[in-house]
């Protein structure tokens, strides 16, 4: 029951993931939500139902200009190498289910380096100690464990 002078919050609907959902679309009862698909609407004081917020991979900083050993404070976000330097997987840091996105913003290709026990590209059965990112690539960095990792995107 909302607080006295307030406004429930009211959860609206879409099947369609560039929809404004109307208030005929307003959930009731259980919620199975995907919060990587999820959009916050409100409706304003006119009645019309606004979009506040929409999904996306947030930037872990500014651009890394000089080798950067990724931390756990990097889990779900964007690292952009920018002008030069490396990236360098640490061991022991991260955890299960635990990923981050590497993007190399640079005219060359960057090197990640891997000190956690164990990196395989994906699609691939050899442990790496070291990955070429191409330039303008992305990396996709999974943590299997602790100790393991599997990368994709536009590494060798």
């Amino acid at each position: 029951m909302a607080a006295s002078g307030s406004t429930p919050i009211q959860l609206y609907h879409s099947t369609t993931a560039s929809a404004v959902p109307t208030a005929g679309n307003l959930i009731a009862g259980e919620l199975g939500l995907n919060i990587a698909d999820m959009r916050l609407f409100c409706e304003n004081s006119s009645g019309v139902v606004e979009l506040l917020a929409a999904p996306g991979i947030p930037r872990s900083g500014s651009a890394k200009t000089a080798n950067y050993v990724l931390a756990t404070g990097d889990v779900g976000q964007l690292i952009e190498v920018g002008t030069s330097g490396s990236i360098e997987i640490p061991n022991a840091t991260f955890s299960l289910g635990d990923a981050v996105l590497v993007f190399n913003n640079t005219s060359s290709s960057v090197t990640i380096t891997c000190t956690i026990t164990t990196a395989y590209i994906a699609g691939a059965d050899a442990d790496k100690s070291t990955m070429t990112l191409a330039t303008r690539g992305i990396a996709s960095i999974l943590f299997i464990s602790g100790t393991v990792c599997v990368v994709s995107g536009n590494v060798s």
